[in-house]
């Protein structure tokens, strides 16, 4: 029976906490998320040597018990005591990664990759390389091929400032019509600035997932009536 790890298995551990976080690094830092290669790599690492750190915990409480018999009722190791502290740990950094910027919140994905980063440092920590391959595959094809395999079309609240009521109005649901965007609910509102009438609609539009978001905004904001576009939560 194993009463300690041996520094080739610690480095191999270590080595392997970073390949695997680093693939999935790769893809947050390709598309510019908060949380890129480093800190993937970070996250793993560092959970894998809480883990390390906890099995020689054990392994110490196993070599006592071994050479003092009579001390074992009043040894105590439990495994899950510091895995237990990464686990809730790592929320405080992933809560640093949401951004929530004019009522859309962004950084929730970058977030739980962070999480489940230390999740899966913890299992090479802990030696299960069964779970961290397979998981590593499952979490690496979530983020970069599931948008690929299965489309949603999203939904929006889009907010339209706008002058001249009649020709905006026309000019919108023509839009929407050619570019096959469907409006499920539209709120009016009428506002007087400056001397000035401005229209306010409130749009909920299903987006086709082959639509760039970006450039609906870009398009409608060519418009000479339109004041303002923006997405809101209401």
């Amino acid at each position: 029976m194993k009463t300690h790890l041996t520094i080739l298995e610690i480095t191999f551990r270590l080595l392997l906490a970073a390949a695997v976080s680093g693939l999935i690094g790769y893809d947050r830092e390709h598309k510019s998320r908060p949380a890129g290669l480093r800190t993937n790599i970070l996250v793993c690492v560092g959970a894998c040597i809480i883990a390390l750190v906890q099995k020689e915990i054990a392994f110490n409480a196993f070599q006592v018990a071994i050479h003092y018999p009579k001390t074992v009722s009043a040894i105590r190791s439990d495994q899950a005591t510091l895995i237990a502290q990464v686990v809730s740990g790592i929320g405080f950094l992933g809560a640093g990664t949401i951004i929530v910027q004019h009522g859309s919140i962004h950084g929730l994905t970058t977030a739980a990759s962070l999480w489940v980063v230390a999740c899966i440092g913890v299992a090479v920590g802990m030696g299960d390389y069964t779970i961290v391959i397979i998981s590593t595959l499952v979490v690496f094809t979530v983020l970069v091929f599931l948008k690929k395999i299965i489309h949603i079309n999203m939904f929006k609240n889009l907010e339209i400032q706008y002058h001249n009521k009649n020709e905006t109005k026309e000019f919108l649901r023509q839009y929407f019509k050619e570019h096959h965007l469907e409006v499920d609910d539209v709120n009016f509102g009428v506002i007087r600035q400056d001397d000035e009438i401005i229209y306010t609609n409130i749009y909920e539009i299903e987006i086709p997932h082959e639509m760039n978001y970006d450039d609906i905004i870009e398009d409608i904001s060519r418009n000479k009536n339109i004041v303002l576009i923006r997405t809101v939560s209401i």
